[in-house]
């Protein structure tokens, strides 16, 4: 397990810094979605590493997180990780830096350049495990062989305006094909285009390579971030030098800083569901309607001509009346309401609150 033929070891990172201001009021800073119990009794980080079960063994899984989770985190990966799984960014800054300190890490920890790692988020759900290690294994295997950085694409169902799209060039193995280019989210007309051309996949964040070709285009296309990772090297174990250098290191995601730029990316489709939640409207897809609703949580309900809704109401009755297609959350301080249409639009209160009533978030 974790060893596949004596080619490579493969090895899992999960990345479970995030805030999730989208999922307000349940994800808070001191609570962010990954903790959250939102499709089952586990929290999607428990989730996340579910999938890894009979593939990757827990001593070859890793997390990175920022400080101020550490407990949550420990909680959610007791049981799942080996005692040294744990990896630190001394604050959260942007996806390339968190993948540049986890490799130094992981390097200071023992792997080699050879080995390859499955960069997953903690936040997604994937009900298809088996269909999610198979592809993560062809990636695996792709990406030792070509020496490339395998991103997994999702193949949209519609024309979905929150997400990146990966246009897929020719085919160049198996099911792998050459990334032709990324594109940033579109809006809704360009999304319809994207979808019926049949070329374009969602980018789910995902992907496979070895630990020496992600930090030969670190270094190639990200040269200014690069330059810090000998003395990132050198701080692993020393929490204060570490965060002296992690300052110093530009602030950039993956996609910008290499996905974008380098010739080296190939996309492999994936053979298994996949929903990214971002926001409250996303439990729709996952979670089994009741009366024509979404009731993620609550102590029972009433529906007069109302349907579409997401509903998440702990330990409270909910009744709704003539209402169509709205978010409904309420906990003990606070009680959001919103149209499904607009649930993006919830970090917004968050940004207010920083300000007014930082005690909410």
């Amino acid at each position: 397990m974790s060893s596949f033929t004596g080619l490579f070891n493969l090895y899992a990172l999960v990345m479970a810094g995030g805030k999730g201001t989208r999922f307000w009021p349940e994800s808070t800073e001191k609570k962010p979605k990954q903790y959250l119990t939102l499709i089952s009794s586990k929290t999607l980080l428990e989730e996340t590493y579910e999938r890894f079960e009979g593939f990757i063994g827990k001593e070859h899984r890793y997390v990175v997180t920022v400080k101020e989770q550490e407990e949550l985190c420990k909680r959610s990966s007791a049981g799942r990780i080996a005692g040294d799984g744990m990896i630190f960014e001394p604050s959260g800054r942007n996806t390339g830096p968190c993948i540049l300190v986890s490799l130094a890490t992981l390097l200071a920890r023992g792997l080699t350049e050879k080995d390859v790692l499955a960069i997953v988020p903690s936040d997604h759900v994937i009900l298809n495990h088996k269909g999610f290690q198979n592809t993560i294994k062809k990636a695996a295997f792709y990406a030792h062989n070509k020496q490339n950085i395998v991103t997994i694409g999702i193949t949209p169902h519609f024309p979905h305006t929150g997400f990146g799209y990966i246009e897929k060039g020719e085919m160049v193995e198996g099911e792998a094909f050459k990334v032709s280019r990324f594109k940033e989210k579109p809006h809704f007309e360009l999304a319809k285009e994207y979808v019926a051309s049949g070329k374009y996949l969602w980018n789910a964040g995902m992907f496979v390579a070895p630990i020496g070709v992600l930090l030969e285009e670190f270094k190639t296309h990200a040269p200014k971030m690069f330059a810090h990772f000998e003395d990132l090297k050198k701080a692993v174990g020393n929490d204060a030098e570490m965060k002296k250098v992690y300052e110093r290191v530009p602030s950039d995601s993956i996609d910008y800083a290499i996905m974008e730029k380098s010739a080296r990316v190939s996309v492999i489709p994936a053979a298994f569901d996949w929903n990214d939640m971002g926001s409250w409207d996303a439990l729709s897809a996952v979670v089994e309607e009741t009366h024509g609703n979404t009731v993620v949580k609550a102590d029972g309900s009433f529906f007069l001509n109302s349907a579409d809704n997401v509903i998440f109401t702990p330990n409270r009755f909910v009744s709704l009346i003539n209402m169509d297609k709205h978010v409904i959350v309420a906990n003990d301080k606070v009680v959001l309401v919103a149209p499904v249409k607009d649930a993006q639009e919830i970090k917004k209160v968050v940004e207010h609150l920083k300000k007014e009533r930082p005690d909410l978030i």
